[in-house]
């Protein structure tokens, strides 16, 4: 009897540290996220303050987005040899520095580089937080892991943008507050992850690992053309709101308001929840197609908002198409996720994410090389053209994948 009670002391003791994995890891999440927005309402701040340009704006984004992808390509699979909690712990770690960079920035060199570290923490986070969090989480609802993997960042990113616009025009004015509080709120995301359970054992080969490569499993290549064509058309729109949410709102819609530009930027990050939830109900084909058709008909809305000037119409479309992309994304990752083994997971997420800011960076590359005299309806006008060919791709080739639980 008291053999049972102990082992079933055990066996509550190991649920209780997963639990606290699980919300560790999600919280850490949202806030490497939450600090990688945090610069962004205050763009045009930065304009004034270091001269920034349309161009640098859109280059600073490559610069995150190259952090990302170097970090998805060398590092992604670390965390399957050193442990998870370490790598974690490391991008959390690398959050704090790019806060640092931002909370003492004074050139636009600073700004670069601060965003190519958060570019580093964010690639980090997209492969072995995202890894921690589906290893810790519940088994019942099966969805919840690739549901919580694909909201997490994008509430971080609400939160940061909304935070930081909120700061600087109701508060003290303060461009470096709202990363000083960023630091602290990582700093509990580290004591979450310290009491939280080692998920893999520890092996040789992590040397070898830092070796760039792409994992595709042979089983999920078929779900690929579709769930590809979603990462790309929905994350493309992601970076030109990240690069442009503080000048659209300046320069299209005629507000300096912090908290529009935050609201412009938050209004297609934040609804992804809603769509990820949705979509963890839907077959993966269904929330494909689905969120891929209205993101597209919320962009064209968009669009037109923009070119007339009209704000709420604006912002009410951002709101759906933030809700599709949510929609789209999950069901899309829901789908690879069901036939892939906890071996591949780092390795797949990692190509996942890979694919996704190579679809924002790219763009943003092409606009940081346009002629100033381009303008940003007409900039608009070129992404709206990117997300109607992968619209269609979805629409064409998406094949339903083995629904059900996740592989543990």
């Amino acid at each position: 009897m008291n053999l049972n009670k102990d082992s079933n002391l055990t066996w509550e003791k190991k649920q209780n540290r997963k639990k606290i994995g699980f919300i560790g890891a999600a919280c850490s999440l949202a806030v490497v996220y939450a600090a990688s927005s945090a610069p962004i309402p205050l763009y045009n701040s930065y304009r004034q303050t270091i001269g920034l340009t349309n161009g640098d704006l859109a280059m600073t984004s490559v610069a995150y987005f190259v952090g990302t992808v170097i970090t998805l390509l060398m590092f992604a699979r670390l965390s399957n040899y050193l442990g998870r909690r370490p790598v974690v712990l490391v991008t959390l770690g690398l959050a704090m520095i790019g806060c640092l960079m931002f909370f003492y920035i004074h050139n636009a060199p600073m700004f670069l580089i601060g965003r190519l570290i958060q570019g580093f923490s964010c690639g980090l986070a997209s492969s072995t937080v995202t890894t921690y969090i589906i290893d810790n989480a519940p088994e019942s609802p099966g969805w919840i892991g690739a549901a919580v993997t694909s909201a997490a960042p994008m509430i971080g990113l609400a939160v940061g943008a909304f935070g930081s616009g909120a700061l600087k025009q109701y508060g003290s004015g303060s461009l470096s507050l709202i990363f000083g509080i960023l630091i602290v709120a990582l700093a509990g995301c580290v004591v979450l992850i310290t009491l939280s359970p080692e998920t893999v054992t520890r092996k040789r080969g992590a040397v070898a690992s830092i070796v760039p490569q792409i994992r595709l499993p042979q089983n999920i290549r078929s779900l690929l053309p579709a769930a590809s064509a979603t990462f790309v058309g929905t994350w493309a729109i992601g970076g030109f709101y990240q690069a442009f949410s503080a000048p659209m709102a300046a320069e299209q819609l005629g507000t300096t308001n912090t908290m529009i530009a935050a609201a412009v930027f938050a209004g297609m990050m934040a609804p992804n929840v809603i769509g990820g939830s949705l979509a963890g109900r839907m077959k993966t084909t269904i929330a494909q197609r689905m969120g891929m058709s209205v993101f597209f008909l919320s962009l064209l809305v968009i669009i037109a908002s923009l070119r007339a000037g009209a704000v709420v119409p604006f912002l009410v479309a951002g709101i759906f198409a933030g809700a599709a992309w949510g929609a789209a994304f999950t069901g899309s990752l829901r789908g690879i996720l069901n036939k892939t083994s906890q071996e591949d997971r780092a390795g797949v997420l990692s190509t996942v994410y890979l694919i996704s800011y190579s679809g924002a960076a790219i763009p943003n590359l092409i606009v940081g090389r346009l002629p100033k005299t381009i303008n940003l309806f007409e900039i608009a006008l070129g992404y709206g053209l990117l997300v109607a060919v992968a619209s269609i791709i979805t629409l064409v080739t998406a094949r339903q994948g083995t629904e059900g639980q996740c592989n543990r």
